[in-house]
């Protein structure tokens, strides 16, 4: 009797434990997240920044709720699709694609994971989703197009009598021929001249910025991620040269540029995120959410660039804008 008595209570102790192991709640998995950018430089690395400090502060510490797996294509859109076809293999739970180039290229391959975008102009146009109002695939997030009315404004207050404006850019990239065209039709709605320079890659643009000297009141760079990688060709030839520089973002003007009404790269990051957050916590489905825009924009204005060029800041300028050195 007392081995039976024994041997029902060992029973009965492999019951219980089952029963605690079976009803108790499974350990959180960890988030697997893939990013990839087109290059490392200021704008993007900052909205890659600002998606991964919005996770933080909902919790999920990098190692232990999350891991991230953190990509460059230094601008090879070979490299781009080798990372794709890894993102795509790992089975990550979420991929961000930042920049248009790279974007397609994990677009274009993965089809059963979410993938939200930032830092890209026309997600439309770029072949990523059917409407900016309903994306209709598991591509969404943020666009970064830039208020170039706002922009070439700026530059006819601080270049007044400015009759030609130079625009370096590489045709290759879908983002920058969007930019190029709104461009265009603002520039001939303020009565200026468009002198176009293109590149194929970084080490072109030297070169290009060069072919301005003595044809252009100033120079615009659009978001372009070829001609931003080596922006300090284009500082290094407006410097000699006295031309002002207006970029697209506003990360370029502590670089060397004048000053740019423009997107906030680290916040646009941060709003990526919560978007991502809704499909990862509340199950919101990426083709029924609307790509989203930066609301705000901010006026910035490097002072001694300004000053470099003989630039007087309007009051009414200078009252609005964040006043930056160059770095």
């Amino acid at each position: 009797m007392q081995k039976k008595g024994l041997l029902w209570g060992a029973v009965l102790l492999v019951l219980v434990v089952g029963v605690f192991f079976f009803l108790r709640k499974p350990a959180a998995e960890t988030l697997k997240i893939g990013i990839i950018q087109i290059v490392e430089h200021p704008a993007l690395d900052a909205a890659r920044e600002g998606f991964i400090d919005q996770f933080t502060e909902h919790g999920y510490v990098e190692g232990e709720k999350i891991t991230y797996q953190i990509q460059v294509a230094q601008g090879d859109m070979a490299t781009a699709n080798t990372i794709a076809q890894k993102f795509k293999n790992e089975r990550l739970d979420l991929i961000l694609a930042i920049a248009t180039p790279t974007a397609q290229a994990v677009a274009n391959l993965i089809k059963d994971k979410p993938i939200l975008i930032t830092a890209v102009t026309d997600p439309v146009a770029a072949g990523l989703v059917e409407s900016a109002e309903r994306p209709g695939s598991n591509v969404t997030g943020t666009n970064d197009l830039q208020p170039l009315a706002e922009q070439f404004a700026l530059a006819q207050q601080l270049v007044p009598g400015a009759k030609r404006v130079g625009i370096i850019y590489n045709a290759g990239e879908a983002n920058s021929v969007t930019q190029v065209q709104m461009a265009k039709a603002i520039a001939d709605q303020l009565g200026l001249e468009v002198v176009e320079a293109t590149v194929d890659t970084s080490a072109g643009v030297l070169q290009a910025a060069q072919s301005f000297i003595g044809r252009v009141d100033f120079i615009y760079v659009p978001t372009d991620n070829t001609v931003v990688s080596a922006f300090s060709s284009v500082v290094k030839v407006a410097e000699e040269n006295g031309i002002p520089v207006f970029p697209g973002e506003e990360n370029l003007v502590p670089q060397g540029a004048l000053a740019t009404v423009g997107v906030n790269y680290y916040r646009l990051g941060r709003q990526t995120a919560e978007m991502a957050l809704r499909i990862l916590e509340e199950g919101a489905k990426p083709e029924s959410m609307p790509i989203e825009s930066q609301k705000e924009t901010e006026l910035v204005i490097n002072a001694d660039v300004a000053q470099a060029l003989g630039i007087n800041l309007p009051t009414a300028i200078r009252a609005k804008a964040t006043i930056v050195r160059n770095r």
